[in-house]
């Protein structure tokens, strides 16, 4: 019984020292939260980021970060508490280099999503999401896009939601609102990383009409025709900040001022795009003290969504 406290707290401890660290990336583990929640959301934090590193480490084939993530998989489907087996899978697949192995991170999962009663598909729809960058490099449509967002940063907001004791439905599409604002938002600050990575986020029905080529990003070249583009992007991006605002307003407590800074923080990013042209190729905006402070003034001067 000590034992299992002990690997149960120091898997909680792994999950929260990978928050930390990455920080820039995970602004719902701040101390805005309460302290009762921070380990769990850390828990979820760490189960995602580094399923999400397996997708995109160089270091290995596609086929051998495909196995990784499908281990991720049988953690979460096959190996629960109680099972037969005995508790989870442990088949000796390498961690994610800098990372806490797998067998670090999953009995804090496994605790919080039993403890939350959390779904298991917002799970598996992230690994899916993950798998997907590994297999696939271009989008046809918009809607393709959008629906890679749907598996990629909605699940993450309705855990948040859940971890915190909202379930419902208009909650959960104004932060799915807001969850694809803000990764789609990355895309479009990451573009230049994403294409020498190979990767185009931006879909063919937005870029091919007005006669962008993708030459002129092999040259870093920042045409008329891509910034015609990604004013499109953006503003569609714009228009999902707006429908999803009101989950700032639809929470209480601590939660209010931690989505409404992150809601803040993801508009100020395209702010930047904006101004900057969306030319990431050669000043990528990002989020300084400065920012930081603005942000602040504004969380705290919120008015309400009319």
């Amino acid at each position: 019984m000590g034992g299992t406290a002990v690997n149960l707290a120091a898997s909680y401890d792994a999950c929260s020292r990978l928050a930390r660290a990455h920080y820039e990336n995970f602004p719902v583990a701040s101390r805005l939260l309460p302290s009762g929640l921070r380990r769990h959301v850390a828990a979820v934090y760490a189960f995602a980021r580094s399923a999400d590193d397996i997708a995109d480490e160089p270091g290995r084939q596609p086929v051998e970060r495909l196995a990784l993530l499908n281990d991720y998989r049988d953690r979460l489907t096959g190996g629960r508490p109680g099972d037969a087996n005995g508790g989870l899978r442990v088949p000796g697949l390498a961690a994610v280099p800098g990372h806490p192995a797998p067998d670090l991170i999953f009995p804090a999962l496994v605790d919080t999503i039993d403890r939350f009663g959390l779904p298991l598909s917002l799970f598996t729809d992230l690994l899916s999401a993950f798998e997907q960058d590994v297999t696939t490099t271009r989008y046809a449509s918009w809607n393709d896009v959008l629906d890679y967002c749907r598996r990629s940063a909605n699940p993450v907001g309705r855990i948040v939601l859940r971890l915190n004791g909202y379930r419902d439905d208009w909650l959960d599409a104004a932060s799915d609102a807001v969850c694809t604002a803000l990764q789609l938002v990355n895309f479009w600050q990451d573009l230049a990383v994403d294409w020498a990575r190979g990767r185009l986020y931006v879909p063919a029905d937005v870029w091919e009409p007005r006669g962008a080529r993708l030459e002129d990003l092999d040259r870093g070249v920042w045409s008329e025709a891509w910034h015609a583009s990604l004013g499109e992007c953006g503003g569609r991006t714009r228009v999902l900040f707006a429908r999803g605002r009101e989950v700032c307003d639809g929470v209480g407590g601590r939660l209010r001022y931690e989505l409404r800074a992150t809601w803040l923080g993801g508009s100020r990013i395209l702010d930047g795009l904006e101004e900057g042209g969306f030319d990431v190729f050669h000043a990528r905006p990002s989020l300084g003290l400065p920012d930081a402070m603005v942000i602040a003034c504004r969380t705290l001067a919120w008015r309400r969504a009319r």
